[in-house]
């Protein structure tokens, strides 16, 4: 379905944090976007209750999937990973600048 997951570390490639770098932290397949660590954040009011004070607090907002790009951890490179298929049947994701496989 996508070529990234959670926890794998992207670049935006596009928009307001053009080429800052960060962690997925959620991905949501409806709306073919993710949430990533300490980008597009947004300023969000919170009423108070009664265990929460309230106020303000910034949160990240997701990302369109399209204007990430996943970074090779042994090349340190964005790339777009092509799909290959291991002995076993087993789909894995492949650099294409250094070819090593991306777990």
């Amino acid at each position: 379905m996508f070529n990234l997951k959670k926890k794998d570390k992207v670049v935006v490639i596009t928009g307001k944090n053009k080429k800052k770098r960060g962690e997925i932290l959620n991905i949501i397949p409806d709306k073919n976007t993710a949430v990533v660590a300490k980008l597009n954040v947004v300023k969000k009011h919170v009423k108070p209750t009664q265990t929460d004070p309230g106020g303000t607090r910034e949160i990240e907002m997701p990302i369109p999937i399209s204007n990430l790009m996943l970074i090779c951890p042994k090349c340190d490179q964005p790339t777009r990973p092509k799909r290959d298929f291991l002995s076993d049947e087993k789909k894995v994701r492949i650099c294409r600048k250094c070819g090593e496989m991306i777990v």
